[in-house]
């Protein structure tokens, strides 16, 4: 397989914008940490007019530079069994297991190690060699964000891989959310449809944007409590951040996403010390027998406490 091939990223400066370090301007309108945007000047590696710019250049507003960013090494991933699993459920293809928040499901950029994959390498037999996904994603079919717990689907073979994949990308897949949102949610159920692409204000972040990707959430409202909504979130399209984009967009962001939310949102109810969204329920169709497969996993206890606390603090009001 040929080497992949560096991604050129084009910088344009705003027009109305001040002069500012090269810098500063390639980390912000790239997505790219400043510390690796340096790391990638001090490589030659950010042009302008087909010249090398030291990070220090400043400038001009309406200047136009070019970012060229190497393909990641792939390096295939140590197995670590010092790392828990909690497998939810365990056949000849496929394993559901249940994240915990603060997980990152495969190796990456600042993530060599330490992430779901490691573990799963480590349980000895749990993922047979593939090349589908290549060496850092062995088994990974579809991911949750590292501050979101819950069920996610990992293949154990080539041929359930490109099932999974399959029913994944036909929407045959059900995947079904819990989140706590702020703010009392009227409507019993409804359905968000609004298209979701890069955030063209802040790269690190997903948004509505009228030439994004189309996107459909369904929710329905299971608890309501003073001033915030526990929420059933069916994701019907699966985009980057696709939840926490639709419903910060409608009014009622996700309690303690600090990514996301504002004010208070941001911290949520007394106690919460995490983002609250939890991958409660899957639905899929079994690569080999063709039966239906469901699976489900409670809250965490942390987030089932917080949910007590505010029952307790109703029934005294």
């Amino acid at each position: 397989m040929p080497d992949a091939a560096p991604d050129i990223r084009r910088i344009a400066v705003p027009t109305d914008g001040r002069r500012g370090r090269a810098d500063r301007w390639a980390a912000d309108l790239s997505g790219l940490s400043r510390s690796h945007v340096q790391r990638l000047i001090s490589d030659g590696g950010l042009t302008m007019d087909g010249h090398a710019v030291k990070a220090n250049t400043f400038v001009e507003p309406g200047a136009v530079l070019e970012l060229t960013v190497p393909p990641p090494k792939a390096a295939e991933p140590i197995a670590q069994p010092e790392i828990p699993v909690d497998v939810v459920y365990e056949d000849d293809d496929l394993l559901i297991v249940n994240k915990p928040a603060g997980l990152v499901v495969h190796p990456s950029a600042g993530h060599d190690s330490g992430t779901l994959v490691n573990a799963l390498l480590g349980m000895g037999g749990a993922l047979a060699p593939s090349g589908i996904a290549g060496v850092q994603r062995p088994g990974i079919v579809h991911r949750l964000d590292r501050d979101t717990s819950g069920l996610l689907m990992v293949a154990r073979n080539d041929a359930a891989q490109a099932s999974l994949q399959a029913q994944l990308k036909a929407r045959r897949v059900k995947k079904t959310y819990l989140a706590l949102v702020m703010g009392v949610v009227a409507a019993a159920a409804g359905r968000i449809e609004a298209p979701i692409g890069r955030d063209p204000g802040r790269r690190t972040r997903m948004a509505v944007v009228p030439d994004g990707r189309q996107s459909t959430t369904g929710y329905r409202v299971r608890e309501r409590f003073a001033g915030w909504t526990l929420l059933e979130l069916d994701l019907i399209s699966g985009r980057t951040h696709q939840i926490r984009v639709h419903v910060e967009a409608i009014g009622y962001p996700v309690a303690g996403d600090l990514l996301y939310g504002t004010g208070t949102s941001r911290r949520g109810p007394d106690g919460l010390r995490r983002l609250f969204l939890h991958a409660w329920r899957l639905e899929l169709t079994s690569p080999s027998t063709g039966r239906l497969i469901r699976a489900e996993a409670p809250l965490p206890q942390e987030l089932e406490d917080v949910l007590a606390g505010m029952r307790a603090r109703a029934s005294l009001a």
